[in-house]
């Protein structure tokens, strides 16, 4: 069976794909998305840690091209990562400190050079050209938002995706459901604001090595136990390719990067995703997110391991 087009594989899956859950289809995500847009010259997030804050008063720039190397976990436009058919999306969303205008950024350590506002309308208006892929944007983080922030937030994103936010209400939404009432967004948001929002969902559950497991091997074998011993439920889950660094590491790796790290254990990562599969079981795997999506194959193998399913 032909692997679909990439920029609207969803469309085209096998019609007894389309009325299955959403969690039982098998979708690539990006963790991390808009870190591509880090601004080495913004300042350090609040809540960066303090070894980091202390060492940019006194060297601003090192710091920054240091930590820019190491929290930029992606490389391409989130248009283009929708077009290679990324359908997950990880928004670390943040408001500088001290702005007057209130204006919303991405942030991871720094701050993005694009907003959240011109993002989702470029987002808003991809969508309107693939009317048959669905999204699922995970906003979480929320740093020097407050509730102000937040409910006009809200307003702003029904503006910007009006009638297409699939609400919580649908309980078990599928690519059928969607496609007849029009919906092609799964908005989660972790923060209490959205209580009483039904068209914002809960926070996506997010499996991911915090710990500063630094190979391919650590990650896999976090991922395996936790399907073996735990399992997922019956909703949106992901499973987190994305590799970790500690402090401890990276005062002994300075001058290395995330992206050669991630990219020494893409193998063995990759062959990890060819053994997955998507559906019912406890052990079935929904969204795998992964940083630096693009650089190699990882979008299509996710995809492909719904076409498995089909030919078993």
């Amino acid at each position: 069976m032909e692997t679909p087009r990439l920029s609207d594989w969803m469309s085209q899956l096998p019609s007894e794909l389309s009325t299955v859950p959403l969690w039982e289809i098998a979708m690539p995500g990006s963790h991390d998305s808009m870190s591509y847009s880090l601004d080495s010259s913004s300042m350090l997030e609040p809540n960066a840690p303090g070894w980091v804050t202390a060492l940019h008063k006194l060297f601003p720039c090192l710091v920054n091209f240091i930590v820019k190397r190491w929290t930029t976990t992606q490389e391409l436009p989130i248009i283009v990562q929708l077009n290679a058919g990324v359908r997950y999306f990880d928004l670390r969303i943040a408001c500088k400190p001290d702005d007057v205008t209130h204006t919303l950024y991405f942030a991871h350590v720094l701050y993005t050079e694009v907003t959240v506002e011109e993002t989702f309308k470029d987002v808003a208006q991809w969508l309107r050209q693939h009317p048959k892929e669905v999204i699922i944007l995970a906003c979480s983080s929320f740093d020097g938002l407050d509730d102000d922030d937040h409910q006009k937030f809200i307003a702003r994103l029904n503006q910007l995706f009006p009638k297409t936010l699939c609400p919580k209400t649908v309980r078990t939404p599928s690519l059928q459901l969607c496609w007849d009432q029009k919906y092609q967004v799964i908005l989660s948001y972790d923060n209490d604001a959205a209580s009483g929002h039904q068209e914002l969902w809960e926070k996506t559950d997010y499996w991911w090595t915090n710990h500063g497991r630094t190979s391919a091997s650590q990650v896999i074998k976090y991922l395996d136990d936790r399907l073996q011993s735990q399992g997922r439920d019956n909703t949106f889950f992901v499973a987190g390719l994305n590799l970790t660094e500690n402090n401890s590491f990276l005062m002994t790796h300075l001058f290395s990067t995330m992206k050669s790290m991630t990219l020494a254990a893409f193998p063995e990562l990759l062959e990890w995703v060819k053994r997955q599969r998507c559906g019912q079981g406890k052990t079935c795997i929904n969204i795998i997110a992964a940083d630096f999506v693009g650089v190699n194959q990882f979008a299509q193998l996710v995809i492909e391991i719904n076409l498995k399913n089909m030919i078993r």
